[in-house]
């Protein structure tokens, strides 16, 4: 039978193990999801996929940019000693190079070295969230990386257009600190925009807040929300008397990532 993606996934979310080891236990199981877990015990990764089990909240993010490109991609694992070491940092930035040049498919290439490393350390190491930036002619892309013990811990890639790298730059240096969850206020959903609306009015009424003031103070609350989580509307983080949008001074920013180590 055809081995799909889907089903690599699966048994890697149920085993821990590699894409390379999930995707060669079903096949030499014909697709069969309980013959392949047997399968992958009887080949000694039992141990594996017990350490699955375990949170991996710890590990370090790296981020690459070569030329209109940039790369983000964490490492996880399951203590900070680990994130630390130079090994781990090292393949962290590794990968993040790969990707920034090959594209996300790079990653499979690491898949040996990640299980080698799980099964010398004994724990449980993965690919978290990565994210891959390109820049068109027109646009610039920067990025920033803060540092703890040796390790990138919350990394940022700005696309930038009408602005310049130093713009884009200090802009990531904002999202470092400032940790936007939207780029604008149309990109939150609206079950979240909903569901806070309905908080504050429930608020609100509860405080004894006029009724015909109601919609003016709800309105109010609901965006300090939107401050709170949206980019555009945060202020800048060097010169709070002006938002994010205002220092664009007309600039755009087209894309924004960022991984933040246990965020």
């Amino acid at each position: 039978m055809a081995i799909t993606a889907k089903d690599v996934q699966r048994l890697r979310q149920a085993t821990g193990v590699g894409i390379l080891d999930a995707k060669k236990a079903l096949e030499a199981n014909d697709g069969d999801f309980e013959a392949a877990t047997q399968w992958l015990r009887v080949q000694g990764l039992a141990g594996a996929a017990k350490r699955a089990d375990r949170e991996a909240g710890e590990g370090a993010v790296a981020v690459v940019r070569n030329g209109k490109t940039a790369a983000i991609v964490e490492l996880r694992c399951e203590t900070d000693f680990v994130a630390k070491s130079e090994e781990f940092v090292s393949l962290v930035d590794e990968i993040a190079a790969s990707v920034c040049a090959e594209g996300e498919g790079a990653t499979a290439q690491f898949q040996d070295h990640i299980e080698k490393m799980l099964t010398t350390l004994k724990e449980n190491i993965s690919i978290g969230r990565l994210y891959r930036l390109e820049a068109r002619p027109d646009e610039v892309v920067e990025t920033y990386n803060h540092q703890q013990s040796g390790r990138g811990v919350n990394a940022v890639a700005v696309v930038l257009k009408g602005g310049s790298e130093e713009m884009a730059h200090e802009i990531a240096v904002h999202c470092a600190f400032a940790k936007p969850l939207y780029l604008s206020r149309a990109d939150v959903p609206a079950a979240e925009v909903d569901a806070e609306r309905k908080t504050v009015e429930e608020i609100s009424r509860k405080e004894g807040k006029p009724e015909a003031a109601l919609p003016k103070i709800i309105e109010g609350r609901l965006n300090g929300w939107f401050k709170d989580r949206v980019l555009l509307e945060q202020n800048y983080a060097k010169d709070e008397k002006q938002t994010i949008q205002q220092f664009l001074n007309g600039a755009t920013i087209t894309a924004y990532a960022q991984v933040v180590i246990g965020g």
